[in-house]
């Protein structure tokens, strides 16, 4: 393994100016922390912004200086850049849509024209270090653009991405009006890692509904590679907090706190001062906690901490006005002369103060409305070194999947949240200790070093997996050695599926007419002499004869049942019947009736029930039952269910693409045969093939074919090779100066 490059928006790096200069100093943040023990693991470089610095300031100084002291390499932008990029798309835009507040999105077209515009200056900056080898980690929302731009300068990088938000579900997620972009951003990289099962799940239901690509056990099959989904929580150092408990400052600050607070049970909420985070219902829940339990009156002191964030966003100077004004409010409502109920810091707290907090605190109030993990209820469990104390965890957060001894909340439910404040309160300390042992040996199993340790190894095992799905594609040396062997070839036969081979796929059939250079490239190769080209399909006699019919190429229509030489008229290839048509049309059509965007095709000998126009999770849905369904009712009807790409047709048994296309591959002596397809009904024709036959699989799913292309646009060009070879005049020493000069 090549060196780490982790990216990010911030370095964990602060400078600050000050007289005589610029200071640095490490930051004290979730993901530099995280970080830290795979930094000491692994030669690396942190790649990202550095904070506003003076456009007057010396940056190849600065720049030396993070390289040498910090091991960061910078990436410096523009005041113009931060406002529009960070402050505008990434937190305007991207941070309240995901965490479910679209209320508070906006959607600017200048925001989004600078996020594009910063992750291309990341991109930029990075291939300024990049060597080969190295693995490239991508961290989180203001850089989903990134995996994509990064993978048309380095295609064979290992490239990983981790979303440290939640990723919304697929109602949230298509308001977005640049939401395919961002897909595509995403699936640049080799391995997308989310906090939770559920936060992949819902980024892959987006990927089927507006790219198209389904998944198997979170593995997505792009055009060009496999792409691996999967959920990564992220832990804490967990022995830096269970470890400092016994330190002298810790010890020191909680004499001091214990001092403060007298013999109150204390309940703490921590949080950064966001909308997210549920702080407003989590004090209106304590309000009715002491208005439902006044026995609690002047025995419990809530600890509100809030660090400041984004001050400059209207929504976040509503929210503090909002926080001050309904501390003030509960405080004159319940308190007395010797009892404040809340003692509210509105400060960020350093680490040994935090700790004497989590320490003194009997009940740990954590309620976001969402939040993607939220690493203070782990730290809070973490520092409970005698196994006493009680966390209240919203159900909203990441870190609820992890925590279920917790008392977990519905944070919007008050009355909820407040009978929990009771129930905390009361538990016995025996349950309390149980409870925070069991939490307490899985974060220390699964901590911080183990989340960094277990995304890196499955980026090397998902490339170890792609090169397996990759051994069979059709790579250059493959695809001059097949076009050598066709200009030394003196009888060829070439086997060509239509849908989704020769053309993409349409959402209406009958808009995937032949362009002009499918058109072009067909007479091409019929033209050349020893050639005889075949098109295999799932459509009609009719739709072939009128597309390509003027050509002088062999058809095969319905999947083989129909077979047209050239020079001669349609045929049946085997003894059918059309009377089982009653039967089964109207059970398709009930299920075309509850699937929108479906349809029934009648064929000659066939009927054909089409789900590529209905929302995708539906229609494979009604696809499964509509299978399920045929297959006991068509046991005694000599009939087959086939399945293809977003279609299932009902037919007569005996009658397949191999089974028509053996008429062609034996009838004499081929010097050169190559048969591509893309689905399953294709796998006949690859079956019936010699082994020295060019059997081509569009796609890279498992098949029987010798080979693999990726798209129909690939497989054009390999067409294209062909047909300009021979206007070479066959010469392999033409063809390959050729191939140099186009492939060069």
């Amino acid at each position: 393994m090549g060196r780490l490059l982790i990216v990010s928006n911030r370095l964990p790096v602060t400078i600050a100016k000050k007289k005589g200069g610029y200071h640095f100093s490490p930051s004290i943040g979730g993901l530099a922390t995280g970080l830290e023990s795979c930094r000491r693991l692994h030669e690396n470089l942190w790649i990202g912004w550095p904070g506003e610095i003076d456009e007057k300031a010396d940056l190849e100084s600065i720049t030396e200086r993070l390289l040498k002291e910090f091991g960061c390499y910078p990436v410096y932008l523009s005041r113009a850049d931060v406002d529009e990029y960070y402050g505008g798309f990434s937190n305007k835009t991207i941070w309240p849509l995901f965490h479910y507040f679209p209320m508070y999105t906006t959607y600017d077209e200048a925001y989004w024209k600078a996020y594009r515009r910063v992750n291309r200056a990341f991109c930029d900056r990075i291939m300024k270090v990049a060597k080969p080898n190295d693995i490239i980690w991508v961290h989180d929302y203001h850089l989903m653009l990134l995996p994509e731009m990064l993978r048309e300068k380095l295609p064979d990088a290992a490239i990983g991405f981790f979303l440290h938000i939640p990723f919304p579900s697929f109602e949230l997620f298509r308001l977005l009006p640049w939401r395919r972009e961002l897909l595509d951003g995403l699936l640049g990289a080799d391995l997308i890692g989310f906090h939770t099962y559920d936060y992949a799940r819902h980024f892959l239901s987006s990927v089927l509904r507006l790219v198209g690509y389904d998944h198997k056990l979170g593995e997505v099959i792009t055009r060009s590679r496999m792409v691996k989904v999967d959920s990564f929580p992220m832990g804490i150092d967990y022995e830096r907090y269970a470890g400092a408990v016994g330190d002298r400052r810790v010890l020191a600050e909680t004499a001091k706190l214990r001092q403060r607070l007298g013999n109150t049970k204390v309940i703490l909420s921590i949080d950064r001062l966001d909308y997210s985070k549920g702080i407003l219902q989590r004090l209106e829940a304590f309000d009715m906690f002491l208005e439902k339990h006044p026995r609690w009156h002047e025995k419990v002191t809530c600890i509100l901490v809030t660090a400041p964030s984004r001050i400059n966003v209207d929504q976040y100077r509503l929210l503090k006005k909002q926080v001050d004004e309904l501390v003030g409010h509960i405080n004159g409502k319940h308190g007395t002369v010797g009892w404040i109920p809340i003692q509210y810091f509105n400060r960020s707290i350093p680490f040994h103060p935090l700790v004497a907090m989590y320490c003194v605190a009997d009940v740990a109030l954590i309620t976001p409305l969402r939040d993607g993990m939220n690493l203070i209820a782990k730290e809070y469990v973490a520092a409970k070194k005698d196994g006493k104390g009680v966390l209240i965890l919203s159900e909203m957060a990441g870190a609820a999947t992890e925590l279920g001894e917790a008392l977990v909340i519905n944070p919007n439910n008050k009355l909820e949240i407040a009978e929990a404040l009771n129930e905390a309160l009361r538990m016995p300390e025996e349950e309390q200790v149980v409870r925070n042992r069991i939490m307490q040996k899985r974060l220390a199993r699964w901590n911080v070093a183990q989340w960094a340790e277990r995304f890196l190894d499955k980026l090397v095992e998902t490339k170890g997996r792609q090169e397996t799905l990759l051994v069979k594609r059709l790579n250059p040396a493959v695809k001059r050695r097949l076009v050598e062997d066709y200009l030394g070839s003196e009888r060829r036969l070439i086997l060509l599926d239509y849908d989704g081979t020769l053309i993409r796929f349409y959402g209406k059939p009958e808009d995937a007419k032949p362009n002009a250079e499918v058109l072009s490239l067909l007479e091409q190769l019929a033209g050349v002499p020893g050639n005889e080209v075949v098109i295999i399909s799932g459509r009609t006699k009719c739709t072939l004869d009128e597309w390509v019919g003027s050509l002088d190429i062999g058809l095969i229509a319905e999947h083989g049942l129909w077979v047209k030489e050239i020079g001669k008229d349609w045929e049946v290839t085997e003894p059918v019947s059309n009377e089982w048509k009653n039967e089964i049309r109207p059970v398709l059509e009930f299920y075309a009736d509850r699937t929108p965007g479906s349809s029934v095709e009648e064929k000659e000998f066939s009927l054909v029930f089409h789900y590529r126009r209905a929302e995708p999770e539906l229609g494979s849905l009604r696809a499964r039952e509509l299978i399920n369904h045929l297959v006991s009712f068509t046991a005694n009807l000599n009939l087959q269910v086939l399945e293809g790409n977003k279609v299932i047709e009902v037919k007569n048994i005996g009658i397949n693409k191999g089974k028509a296309a053996l008429r062609w591959v034996s009838r004499g002596k081929w010097d050169f045969i190559m048969a591509t397809g893309d689905d399953w009904t294709d796998e006949d024709i690859f079956a019936v093939l010699p082994e020295t036959a060019y059997s081509i699989k569009v796609g890279l799913n498992p098949s029987q074919a010798r080979f693999n292309l990726s798209s129909p646009k690939e497989v054009l060009s390999l067409l294209r090779d062909l047909a300009q070879a021979r206007n070479l005049g066959a010469s392999t020493t033409a063809f390959s100066k050729m191939w140099y000069t186009t492939s060069g």
